[in-house]
Formats: C-alpha cells, sequence, structure tokens
C-alpha cells in the first residue's frame, strides 16, 4: 500500500508534512522551528487552506502517535491472522485479580506453557512491542498475543488462573 506524504517548507515557520488519504484529503502535520506542533485539515477545493488546526504540546502528538501506532500493529497483526490460516491474535487484559499483575512477562512461562506468542503490551496511551521476559506486567495492561486459537485459551486460563 502507497501512501503520498509531501514535505512543504514554509519560510519563517518551519516545516508541513501532508498526508494525502485514499479519497484526496489532506491531513497535515506543522513542525514550528519553536519545536511547537500543530495538526491540520485541509479543504476539499483548496489544499493549500487549512479548514481547522489543531495545536499540539509535546505530550500530546506523543500520545497520538501512541495511539496511531498501537491502532496500526493491531491491523497489521489482524492482516497476518488472514494470511495465516490456524494462526490468531487476541487482546487479553491482565485482571487486578491476575496472578501475575505486578509480575514479570517471563513468570507466565507463556510460550513454553501455551505455544503462544506475546507480541506486545499495552499499557494506557503506551505500546511495548516485543515484549522481552524482564518486562513487567500490570493490572490493566492489554496483552496482544499471536497463537492458535486452542494455545491462546490456554494463554486466556493462565493470566486468569495462574
Amino acid at each position: 500500500m502507497s501512501v503520498r506524504v509531501e514535505k512543504v517548507d514554509l519560510p519563517g515557520i518551519g516545516t508541513r508534512h501532508d498526508v494525502i488519504t485514499k479519497k484526496g484529503r489532506r491531513i497535515g502535520v506543522v513542525s514550528h522551528r519553536s519545536g511547537e506542533r500543530e495538526l491540520a485539515l485541509f479543504g476539499v477545493d483548496d489544499p493549500d487552506e487549512a479548514i481547522d488546526s489543531i495545536a499540539l504540546t509535546d505530550d500530546e502528538a506523543a500520545a497520538l502517535a501512541d495511539v496511531l501506532g498501537a491502532s496500526l500493529m493491531l491491523g497489521q497483526l489482524a492482516g497476518i491472522r488472514e494470511q495465516a490460516a490456524g494462526l490468531f491474535t487476541e487482546q487479553l487484559l491482565i485482571s487486578a485479580g491476575s496472578p501475575y499483575a505486578g509480575e514479570v512477562l517471563g513468570a507466565t512461562r507463556a510460550r513454553t506453557r501455551t505455544h503462544t506468542s506475546i507480541v506486545a503490551i499495552v499499557r494506557g496511551a503506551d505500546v511495548i512491542p516485543s515484549p522481552t521476559p524482564d518486562s513487567a506486567l500490570q493490572a490493566g495492561d492489554t496483552i496482544i498475543a499471536v497463537g492458535t486459537r486452542p494455545g491462546l485459551d490456554a494463554l486466556a486460563r493462565v493470566l486468569t488462573d495462574g
């Protein structure tokens, strides 16, 4: 899938990167020389007319990037599921009652016990891709796992009951 991104230098201001959607809509990110950022939506008839913009703090920009990245990663995992017969992705919540809340991922021995792979941990707006056995698990975390249906069902039981 090809996406068109255009870079526009804005003399005295900074740089604007525009993403052109499949339907021809233009979404821009203006990076000011001062370090400030704006998200801009441009008109259909005039691609240079910003019809709305939103100033973003560093934290807001990072949160938006995390949300978009997590969404993209989950979509890509779903695509893999369609390509690999018998392979599924699942989102599993670490509840406060889980014996692994407050433990590290390696304590679950998930891969050995269930033949599944935990490919990410989603914690609020943060995504921890490719977590290691030393990655902490917290109540409220969402585990993204890949495996067979029986393996994922077994992982759900492990995370709930130990």
